[in-house]
């Protein structure tokens, strides 16, 4: 399994990015899906998550509103909208493939393959 992620960049508060991970060797529709930042200095923290059945959404509350999550089975493609940016949204954004259950899904122990991580730096 591997998985690319890209997107992110420098970029004022209140400004916009769109995070990509691309998928390979896994069945992309029958795994959950997530993101997951890790800011300097700090421990990796869940942003959002797909689950693969239906492609439900969740957010962390720190992002709920602002965030949105979606996937592509078809080109086993997620992505994150990520819009008024602050700059606590400052770190390297992970994208995460596994297959936890509810319970898990917060954590990043419910993921079994990460990408290499992409930096988001929100100036103010």
């Amino acid at each position: 399994v591997q998985l690319q992620a890209s997107g992110g960049g420098l970029v004022q508060a209140g400004g916009s990015l769109r995070l990509s991970c691309a998928a390979s060797g896994l069945t992309f529709s029958g795994y959950t899906l997530g993101w997951f930042r890790q800011p300097p200095g700090k421990e990796r923290e869940f942003v959002a998550s797909s689950r693969a059945s239906g492609g439900r959404a969740y957010y962390a509350d720190s992002v709920k509103g602002r965030f949105a999550i979606s996937r592509d089975n078809a080109k086993n493609t997620l992505n994150l909208q990520m819009n008024s940016l602050k700059p606590e949204d400052t770190a390297i954004y992970y994208c995460a493939a596994g297959r936890p259950i509810y319970s898990s899904m917060w954590g990043t122990d419910g993921y079994t393959s990460w990408g290499q991580g992409t930096q988001v730096t929100v100036s103010s």
